[in-house]
C-alpha cells in the first residue's frame, strides 16, 4: 500500500512539474494564464506570507490556501478531468481575495509573478483607492 501512495505520490509531483515546465513554453495569451495560474498563487502567498505589511490573519488565509493547493486530499479528485482542480482554484481565489483587503495593493502586485492583468480582475477593484467620479 506504501509503494502504491508513494508511485502516484511521484506521479503527481512529475506532472505538475511537467505542466510548469510546459506553461513557461505556451505564447503569451489566455491558456498560459491559465496554465499559470495555482502556481503564481501558491508563488505570492509564499512570499506575502515573509512579508511585514501583511496582517497575521492575512498570513493565516495565505498558508490555508498553500495547504489547500499541495494537500493530496481535495473535495474533488484531481483525475476528474476540467472539474478536479476546481476546487483547488476556488478555495486560493476566495483565500488571495479575503487576504488581499488587508494587504496594500501594491505589495500584492509585487508578488505576483506573472501578468498582473488576471490578478488584478481576480482582486476586482481597490477599495482604498480615491474613486474616479
Amino acid at each position: 500500500m506504501l509503494v502504491i501512495a508513494g508511485v502516484a505520490l511521484a506521479l503527481w509531483a512529475v506532472s505538475c512539474l511537467t505542466m510548469v515546465l510546459l506553461a513557461s513554453r505556451l505564447p503569451d495569451g489566455l491558456m498560459r494564464q491559465v496554465a499559470e495560474f495555482l502556481p503564481s498563487c501558491v508563488t505570492t502567498a509564499r512570499t506575502l506570507r515573509r512579508h511585514p505589511d501583511v496582517p497575521r490573519r492575512a498570513k493565516i488565509a495565505l498558508l490555508v490556501a498553500v495547504v489547500w493547493v499541495v494537500s493530496p486530499i481535495d473535495l474533488l479528485p484531481e483525475f476528474l478531468p476540467v472539474i478536479g482542480p476546481l476546487d483547488d482554484v476556488v478555495a486560493v481565489i476566495l483565500l488571495l481575495r479575503y487576504a488581499a483587503r488587508s494587504i496594500p495593493r501594491e505589495v500584492v502586485l509585487a508578488a505576483w509573478p506573472s501578468d498582473p492583468r488576471l490578478l488584478l480582475r481576480l482582486l476586482g477593484q481597490d477599495r482604498t483607492a480615491p474613486s474616479a467620479g
